[in-house]
């Protein structure tokens, strides 16, 4: 096959066209965001425009976006460290002390991420007016770590039971317990694993919106409520709400591009052996 013929075969065109559709929302918001407001709605839609900074500017005189931004961290930051910390031993546990219903539980701990978040929201609404936690970052903080703490679990899992056991009898042998085998064994062996789920649990943390909506106001709002904020009941200001997505995505997307190398490390541990 030439390389032209490969270059317009049917794999290679359908890649570019679904890249394509995937990233179509994302350059439609970012141009809307240096558009008018005029513009931002106009049918057909406007290709050429004279770029303005006027959405950013309102943005920021409306809204403090520092101190969202910071929530954002804080919140992301601290349910995926905290997602590690209960993670790491509870996926050494079902790796290296299986027992009779260790499948069943991996599993049963996956169906939870099928349940609609709507369906608890009620109880969790209530739980935490009741202990004094809405508006507050650690309600935030807590509920995305036990979202995330699933997908947390299984991927360290995965990457335990990738590590030879051979490496794990020779500690035993040379008298490691459990402890030391886990903390100087097999975290260092587990490292790229260990930080590429560390990096999809932020992610995921920092893009949950629909408990950042309702249990915040504005005291512990992180940006995708910073996003919903500039919807109105008269209507949706196209072109600021692209503006104010576009701030809120920027660092997130900045933080994927400059660690995706250990991200792709990191899933693809032990793929090849």
């Amino acid at each position: 096959m030439t390389s032209a013929k490969r270059i317009v075969s049917w794999p290679f065109v359908l890649g570019w066209g679904v890249t394509f559709l995937m990233a179509l929302p994302v350059l439609w918001m970012t141009l809307a965001a240096f558009k008018t407001e005029a513009q931002a709605i106009a049918t057909p839609p406007v290709l050429l425009f004279e770029p303005t900074l006027e959405n950013f500017a309102a943005v920021l005189r409306r809204a403090n976006y520092p101190s969202y931004f910071l929530n954002s961290v804080i919140i992301a930051g601290g349910s995926t460290l905290l997602g590690i910390v209960v993670g790491l031993p509870a996926a050494y546990a079902f790796a290296f002390f299986p027992g009779k219903r260790t499948k069943d539980i991996l599993v049963w701990m996956l169906s939870t991420k099928m349940m609609p978040a709507v369906g608890v929201l009620v109880p969790i609404y209530l739980l935490s007016r009741t202990l004094g936690l809405l508006d507050s970052a650690i309600a935030l903080l807590i509920i995305n770590m036990l979202i995330n703490l699933p997908i947390i679990v299984w991927m360290l899992f995965t990457y335990f039971r990738e590590i030879p056991g051979e490496i794990i009898e020779a500690a035993r042998m040379d008298g490691a317990k459990p402890r030391h085998q886990f903390f100087f064994l097999l975290i260092p062996l587990a490292a790229p694993g260990i930080a590429s789920t560390a990096l999809l649990s932020f992610i995921l943390a920092w893009n949950e919106a629909f408990w950042s909506i309702n249990l915040t106001s504005w005291r512990a709002a992180p940006l995708t409520a910073f996003i919903a904020s500039f919807s109105s009941p008269e209507g949706l200001f196209w072109a600021k709400l692209s503006a104010a997505s576009l701030m809120a995505i920027g660092p997130i997307v900045v933080f994927g591009w400059l660690t995706q190398r250990h991200l792709v490390r990191g899933l693809t541990f032990g793929a090849v052996k």
